[in-house]
């Protein structure tokens, strides 16, 4: 999500695009089974989001509510204060004392709340894990999220052309064991070394999600790394620290910034020119999907194993589609 100035080339190939599976309806207001049917009524379903405060979750959230409202069922939704195993656990916790019959639930951790949800499903409840997971395949009765690998690699495409396919690009990203973020860096490194063979790609970095540490690590490695010429941020908090620490160094537009998500800090640093590209999920689909899901799993219906949802690349030259600016998150419902 770097600035903007570019050629149309760079517009033309940035325009949306479709990772994911043909076929699967975005926010629709459907049953799992394509119906449409309320659910039961006296059914709960538990939402917990990864950090409550972040537009991508909000955004998720708001959907998730519309959608159970549409499917005659009570959802109420939690989330952590913070990206961390320590603060969500809790919250897992106490969602398992009520026994809902169908949890949501962004997971902050690929293992370490593997036993608290086993248990949850155990007892009865239906989890469905929504845009990030958790290693042990038996967990979730559906698995909803981006194509993180593949817009990992839309990132390096769109971020080489603008560094001329030479100098030094980084990765900063959140902290290694998030599924989201780890698959995003295995895309963006796999393509960088694949295909653009000049480009040199520094040590990955994280910032614990913190964005004061993010805009301290883009200077110190612009100190120690003068050719940077391209950073890669994993995730929003990333990106307003990529951004703010460029400024202050007086990089802004002359180190090309590719940046997941879309939020409204994030829009307003591709309208202003500090960020170049945003590659935008689709938090709406998850959320109204998982809601889908969910509800499938408790009425004996199908359910789908894995979703995957669209991505669209946002750009200064096309942020005033609807189609495009469509994927805009929100900040509150």
């Amino acid at each position: 999500m770097p600035e903007f100035g570019r050629s149309s080339s760079l517009a033309r190939g940035c325009a949306v695009l479709a990772l994911v599976v043909a076929g699967i309806a975005g926010c629709s207001g459907d049953g799992g089974d394509g119906s449409g049917q309320a659910g039961s009524r006296g059914t709960t379903l538990k939402l917990v989001t990864g950090v409550k405060s972040d537009p991508f979750y909000i955004t998720m959230a708001c959907a998730a509510q519309e959608q159970a409202e549409k499917r005659g069922v009570k959802l109420t939704v939690d989330g952590s204060a913070q990206w961390d195993v320590a603060v969500q656990r809790p919250i897992v916790d106490s969602v398992a004392a009520t026994r809902p019959d169908g949890l949501l639930i962004s997971p902050v951790d690929t293992a370490a709340l593997t036993p608290s949800l086993s248990q949850l499903q155990n007892a009865g409840t239906k989890v469905v894990l929504v845009d990030t997971t958790v290693s042990d395949t038996s967990i979730g009765v559906s698995r909803i999220s981006s194509d993180n690998e593949a817009g990992g690699r839309t990132a390096a495409k769109a971020l080489a052309e603008l560094m001329g396919d030479k100098g030094s690009a980084i990765v900063i990203s959140v902290k290694p064991g998030v599924s989201t973020t780890d698959a995003r860096i295995k895309g963006f490194s796999e393509e960088m070394r694949a295909n653009h063979p000049a480009v040199s790609l520094l040590p990955v970095l994280y910032d614990n999600d913190l964005p004061a540490t993010a805009a301290s690590q883009i200077q110190a490695t612009l100190a120690a790394h003068p050719d940077l010429g391209g950073v890669f941020a994993g995730n929003t908090n990333t990106a307003q620290g990529v951004a703010t620490g460029l400024q202050a160094a007086g990089r802004q537009g002359k180190v090309k910034v590719a940046a997941f998500d879309a939020e409204p800090d994030e829009v307003t640093a591709l309208k202003s020119g500090t960020l170049d590209i945003l590659v935008a999920q689709d938090p709406a689909g998850i959320g109204a999907q998982g809601v889908d899901q969910a509800l499938a799993a408790i009425e004996k219906k199908p359910v789908t194993a894995q979703i995957g949802t669209t991505m669209v690349a946002i750009t200064k030259a096309n942020i005033d589609d609807p189609e495009v600016s469509k994927y805009i998150y929100r900040a509150a419902c």
